[in-house]
């Protein structure tokens, strides 16, 4: 192990290779993550309800991240391993299903492919070093929840939670910022879009945002502190709002279907990650007389 260190130290290019392989294998992992874990949480509320209510249990098979394979959802052919290699598999396959010939979605290799994508960026952005490695499961988490959101407008507790305690673990070394700017970063990203929701309701009285929201803007603000949270705010709204009316324009999609905020929110913590200090000293250079 102290050898494979010492190798990823003094060749980068093996480091960001290495990430890259390991990026696409986790996007394959995170495919996983992304249908079935809004499934568990459904059966976990059914279970609730039932027990709230006195109804008797249903007992469910076992699902889970693990359980049961993976096979296609058409004719219940089991994925080998062979047909599950990152995108070699879906251009081997030509898309299609090897059981039953029906189409593989895009989806999957689309995740495996942006997984790849941005944990060579990270690795070459950062090098191999305590941030380098933290920013890929950074990375990994909000891929997951941009494409839960989209799916299910949801954004589990699961991910969300844990990414902000681990964002402030980290900082505890000043790994992404210091300490006080994470604890400060996690309460603002909290409470200001909390504060927007409850406005929002108060003028409307419709609900504008998830609870998620709030957390995944809290776990962001963990991550990269409390000076980084306008920018990331400013351009998850800029994005969301071209977003939102090219659907709407475009794409016929009624003002009353809700659009989910938090792959916005997603994209502007990863662009945050990597230029957001350049770009706020950019910014106030602009600024300045």
């Amino acid at each position: 192990m102290r050898d494979l260190f010492q190798l990823f130290q003094s060749s980068p290019l093996t480091f960001v290779i290495a990430c890259t392989i390991l990026g696409l294998m986790v996007g394959s992992f995170l495919n996983v993550v992304i249908y079935r874990l809004p499934k568990m949480m459904e059966r976990e509320w059914q279970t609730q309800c039932a027990e709230l209510n006195g109804q008797p249990l249903v007992d469910h098979e076992p699902f889970n991240l693990v359980l049961p394979r993976s096979a296609c959802p058409h004719c219940q052919h089991p994925i080998s391993a062979l047909e599950n290699i990152p995108l070699l598999s879906y251009l081997f396959l030509r898309g299609k299903c090897a059981g039953c010939g029906a189409h593989i979605s895009l989806r999957y290799p689309v995740v495996e492919a942006v997984g790849g994508v941005l944990s060579a960026y990270a690795a070459w952005h950062f090098g191999f070093g305590v941030a380098g490695i933290a920013a890929l499961f950074f990375i990994w988490a909000l891929i997951a929840l941009t494409f839960i959101d989209f799916d299910t407008q949801l954004l589990p507790d699961a991910i969300t939670l844990p990414l902000l305690w681990f964002g402030l673990l980290l900082n505890l070394n000043n790994t992404f910022t210091s300490l006080a700017n994470a604890v400060i970063g996690a309460v603002a990203g909290y409470l200001v879009l909390w504060s927007v929701y409850w406005l929002f309701k108060l003028v409307t009285g419709k609900e504008g945002m998830g609870y998620g929201d709030f957390k995944l803007l809290a776990a962001i603000g963990a991550w990269l502190g409390w000076t980084l949270l306008p920018l990331v705010i400013l351009l998850s709204s800029l994005v969301g709002a071209v977003v939102g009316i090219a659907l709407i324009v475009l794409a016929k999609r009624g003002r009353n279907i809700p659009i989910p905020f938090g792959p916005y929110l997603a994209g502007g913590g990863l662009i945050a990650l990597f230029w957001g200090q350049a770009l706020t000293e950019s910014y106030l250079q602009l600024l300045a007389p």
